[in-house]
Order: C-alpha cells, then sequence, then structure tokens
C-alpha cells in the first residue's frame, strides 16, 4: 500500500469511527460527538489546532450545536452503510484535484458561470459539503445565523451570501440581483418574479424523490422543534453522489437546510468582504422533503422572512434541521 493510500485510509478510519452514538452505538453526549467531529475534521481536511481552538470556543457558547441531540437522534444511514454506496472511499472518491489546486483545500468546487468562464476564472469557492465539510460526516445543526458566520471565519472562510449560494445551486454564479431599497418581502418577490422562468433544481429541471438526502423522517415526539423532542435525522454527507449541482457541489437538496447572508445594501455583502452581514435567508430542502414538501423551492428561489433577524444577531433562529456550509474567496 502507497504512503498515500495509508493516510487515505486513516483518514477514513477516523471519520468512520466518529459515529453519532443515536445511529446505533453506545448513546454518547453532544461534546463527545462534536470532539470526534473535529478529530474528523482535522483528518480528512487539514484543519489546524488553532482553528479548531477558535471553533471550540464558538461550541462552548451553545447548549445545543453538534449533529443533532444524540438522546433522540436517530440516522438512517451509518458512515458504513454511506460508504458502502460507494466504488471508492469517500475521502478519495469526492476529492477533485482541479478544484483543490484553484480552491486551496479539499473539499471545496470554484463557482463561476460556465458560459463565460472556465473553473480558474472563478473568484470564490463554495463547500462541496454542508458544515463540518467532511464526507460521511452527518451535518451541523442547532446552529445560529451568528454562530455559522462565527465557524466559516474561525477556517478563514465565510458565509456566503444568497445570490453566491443559488448560483452554486443552479449551475452558474451570475452577477448578484438584491433589489436594494425595498422591504425584505418585496425584494423576494421581485427576484423570485424575475428567475421564476429559469426555475430548476440543483438535480435537474424537476424534482426526483430518492436522489438526495430527503428520505428521513420526524422523530415521533417531535413537537414544533424543540431539542428534547426533535433528532436531526440526517444522513452522512455524500451518501447520494447523484445529489451533485452542474457545478460539483454536494447535498444542497436534503440533509439540512442552510443559512445564508441577505444583504439589504451593498455594504451587507459577504462577497465584498462585509463583516457587518444583512440579514437571515434559510436556503435548500432538508431531509425529510421526499414527504413533506413544505414550501416552494427552486434554486434560486428566495423564502420568505421565516424567523427573520440580523445574521449577527444574538438570538438568530435554530433548529433540528438547519445547519450551513461556507464559501472562500480564492484568487
Amino acid at each position: 500500500m502507497t504512503t498515500r493510500r495509508k493516510v487515505i485510509g486513516a483518514a477514513l478510519g477516523v471519520v468512520l469511527a466518529g459515529l453519532i452514538g443515536a445511529s446505533g452505538g453506545a448513546a454518547q453526549t453532544l461534546q463527545q460527538n462534536n470532539e470526534a467531529m473535529f478529530r474528523q475534521m482535522q483528518a480528512a481536511r487539514g484543519v489546524t489546532n488553532a482553528e479548531i481552538q477558535r471553533i471550540r470556543q464558538i461550541f462552548a457558547g451553545s447548549r445545543w450545536i453538534g449533529q443533532g441531540n444524540p438522546a433522540v437522534t436517530r440516522h438512517p444511514l451509518t458512515p458504513e452503510q454511506a460508504q458502502a454506496r460507494l466504488p471508492a472511499p469517500a475521502l478519495e472518491f469526492y476529492r477533485n484535484k482541479r478544484f483543490e489546486k484553484i480552491c486551496g483545500e479539499k473539499y471545496m468546487a470554484p463557482l463561476y458561470d460556465p458560459a463565460t468562464q472556465q473553473p480558474e476564472d472563478a473568484k470564490v469557492c463554495a463547500d462541496m459539503f454542508e458544515w463540518p465539510n467532511v464526507p460521511l460526516a452527518y451535518p451541523v445543526t442547532w446552529v445560529r445565523a451568528r454562530e455559522a458566520a462565527e465557524l466559516c471565519w474561525a477556517e478563514g472562510k465565510r458565509i456566503g451570501d444568497a445570490h453566491e449560494w443559488e448560483g452554486a445551486s443552479h449551475g452558474a454564479l451570475t452577477p448578484p440581483d438584491y433589489f436594494f431599497g425595498m422591504s425584505v418581502q418585496a425584494a423576494r418577490a421581485a427576484h423570485n418574479r424575475k428567475y421564476q422562468s429559469s426555475a430548476r433544481y440543483s438535480i435537474g429541471p424537476t424534482w426526483k424523490s430518492g436522489v438526495c438526502a430527503t428520505g428521513s423522517f420526524k422523530s415521533g415526539g417531535c413537537n414544533g422543534g424543540s431539542f428534547t423532542g426533535c433528532g436531526s435525522n440526517t444522513y452522512p454527507a455524500g451518501s447520494f453522489p447523484k445529489c451533485k449541482s452542474p457545478l460539483g457541489v454536494y447535498d444542497i437538496d436534503g440533509n439540512a437546510a442552510e443559512h445564508m447572508n441577505l444583504p439589504l445594501a451593498a455594504d451587507q455583502m459577504a462577497s465584498r468582504g462585509s463583516r457587518k452581514l444583512g440579514v437571515t435567508e434559510m436556503k435548500g430542502s432538508w431531509f425529510i422533503w421526499d414527504t413533506v414538501r413544505a414550501h416552494t423551492h427552486w434554486s434560486r428561489w428566495r423564502a420568505p422572512y421565516w424567523h427573520g433577524s440580523r445574521v449577527l444577531a444574538q438570538g438568530s433562529h435554530h433548529n433540528y434541521h438547519l445547519g450551513f456550509r461556507c464559501f472562500k474567496d480564492v484568487n
């Protein structure tokens, strides 16, 4: 076995060993699960000790953030079962050397407009998977928008603007169009009218059940969204390799819905370096979407102002099926 394959095998072993207790092993605490996840992040994608220390400090400020409440979460697949679906070890299967050269690290995809550009022209990359952005790891949930932004900053990345997530899903990153000067609700309606005629999902022009991580279930005791009653019954990231956008971003549909920054003015755009940011936008579908089509959903669709607040508000919304992914400026 080559040295490279030994490294991949060791890293995969760490990922597979970091199981949520509720998925079949002995129950663990939320803190134990989080520590296992931090080890996965370091083994799989080289997150540094200093970055992990900053991440731990953010986690320490929350009683909920993690991969779901271990007492009630019941994942439909284990990482081992998800690995068995893939033709090669997940950490290798999802690597893209061309993208790594552009983005500067593993498991990120460059965002660009294929009509006029090549991947090398990208100025921003998106995490391929929901945070912690490790193949076969469960998405983090119960994270507030503020915490999502801080966790991305802790890694030298940032939260994405709405148009970046939409471009990653649709398959073309086009110039931002936010209808500045309108109310959140009016701007949303104008945006959706503009893009309705070109509506498509990350997986194609029509929705297809079973292609993405959307076939799970709610906990029987899920009573509106409580931490004690609602399990984050997500799939391991990358369980559905065909759930891939045209730009190579996975799990945009299904698993966790995702926090995003919706700027109300140019100086609130994360893509232009803002650290004050705009208001919350919740993107994507979630882990029971095949049975509970809760609202309209397509790649460039903008949601109503659900649980709206400033992204950096101390009490920004969190729940059992809401996570995030990070973006990174390049070049």
